[in-house]
């Protein structure tokens, strides 16, 4: 790739590897694609356990897993200004030109998003979720993502119900929002080789047991499918604070043997529950995208699914049967796709959802959005700031504060470390046979 043309990216974000889950798979595998694309990647994230320091994953892939523990969901305690030295010397280091944020949760996230909006980086955020605007966290949460987005370059949502939502809660332009679903890698998520008689038909549930995930409707429409279809199992897995009722509710009704509490299920081992089911039952009360229908999908599952946020946007109406968050609505959805199973091909599912989803389509994309950060006009730091005072009659007035005394702070920095005097790590040139390899098992999705 011409180095005019080429993108030195810092992915930034509290949820990484070995933690699993949506926000930990987009992270990986766009990074990889974009490996693929001749661009360099470098993740930014925090210690997991023994697991800090520098690491190296597929493709040359370079994890900087800082010294600083989880507080409270995985996320860091906010430091606001002592994350500034190390996040600077990093972004030297590697002579970044573009800082990727993911998820709004992200306390990493958003300081690395002001240390690299004070520095002068272009900053391109991607937010992963829906959230409210009536109770106390959503509130207070809107106002801290409005900060982070009161000075970005771009931001990327993954539906666009994601998009309406994201621009009503931070207030940026529309203009400057793209919409880039996620993807799945249907190389890993296969269907079974032979496929299911339905004599017995087997509805699986992989998801967080919590009240967001709607394990409260599970625990009603659980036992009311089994009342109606005798021949119906259920496989869930997972685990969080609602898994008590769900066993509680089997105990109750006497479910034991048609109903399978897995338990937390690994990632590698997703794929092997799936194809043990006819039926993926989605029961969110909230979601932006879930990836997990899209894994179902690939793995040949006809899918049942709230009708909540960005689900509607995920699969074409013939592979999805949709029901509002309501236990008989939910129960009549089952019902159809129960009718339903014998003229699904999980095979043709399979194949149809190669042609839908791509990682490599969505580092395309993604590409685009670097590009339209690197033409975004330069203006000096002392200019932009200006932008924080429209957050706010008080809210503005505190977040220009807190952004000139990062910048006061920024140039001390400067002056007991100057740049000069951090050294530049050279770049990993990988073979053509390890970039061939890469290409074959990585991003074949």
């Amino acid at each position: 790739m011409d180095q005019q043309l080429r993108h030195r990216i810092l992915m930034v974000s509290d949820f990484y590897y070995p933690n699993f889950g949506g926000v930990e798979n987009h992270i990986y595998y766009l990074s990889q694609c974009l490996l693929q694309l001749g661009h360099k990647v470098v993740v930014l994230t925090h210690s997991y356990g023994n697991r800090s320091g520098v690491r190296y994953m597929t493709g040359g892939l370079k994890v900087y897993y800082v010294p600083w523990r989880p507080f409270v969901l995985q996320n860091t305690l906010p430091t606001i200004y002592f994350s500034l030295p190390i996040i600077r010397t990093i972004l030297i280091r590697e002579r970044i030109t573009v800082v990727h944020g993911h998820q709004a949760f992200s306390t990493l996230c958003h300081e690395a998003l002001m240390h690299a909006r004070t520095m002068g980086y272009k900053v391109v955020f991607t937010d992963h979720s829906l959230y409210g605007f009536a109770d106390v966290g959503s509130i207070h949460m809107n106002k801290v993502l409005q900060f982070s987005l009161a000075d970005i370059d771009q931001a990327i949502c993954v539906s666009h119900t994601s998009k309406e939502n994201t621009v009503l809660r931070s207030g940026i332009p529309p203009e400057k929002v793209f919409v880039i679903p996620n993807a799945v890698d249907t190389a890993m998520f296969t269907p079974a080789h032979k496929r299911l008689d339905c004599d017995t038909i087997v509805i699986v549930v992989i998801s967080r047991l919590v009240y967001r995930k709607g394990a409260d409707l599970l625990v009603e429409v659980i036992p009311e499918v089994c009342n109606l279809f005798p021949n119906v199992r259920f496989i869930v897995g997972g685990d969080g604070p609602k898994r008590v009722r769900l066993e509680e509710m089997r105990e109750k009704h006497s479910l034991q043997d048609r109903v399978d509490m897995l338990g937390a299920v690994p990632h590698a081992q997703v794929r092997s529950v799936l194809i043990s089911g006819h039926i993926f039952l989605n029961s969110s009360l909230t979601e932006a995208f879930c990836i997990a229908i899209l894994e179902a999908a690939s793995c040949g599952l006809l899918t049942v699914s709230t009708k909540v946020g960005g689900v509607p946007e995920v699969l074409p109406d013939d592979m999805i049967v949709l029901a509002e968050p309501d236990p008989y609505d939910m129960v009549q959805a089952i019902k159809k796709a129960i009718h339903m199973l014998p003229y699904i091909d999980p095979h043709l599912m399979h194949n149809r959802m190669k042609g839908l989803y791509s990682w490599h389509d969505v580092a395309k994309r993604t590409e685009v959005v670097y590009d339209r950060a690197r033409q975004c006009s330069k203006k000096d730091f002392l200019h932009r700031l200006s932008r924080y005072l429209r957050c706010g009659a008080w809210a503005g007035k505190i977040f220009f504060l807190v952004m000139l005394l990062n910048f006061l702070l920024l140039s001390l920095l400067q002056i007991w470390q100057p740049s000069d005097n951090i050294e530049e790590v050279p770049d990993m040139e990988l073979s053509q046979d390890q970039q061939e390899d890469i290409q074959l098992n990585s991003c074949e999705a």
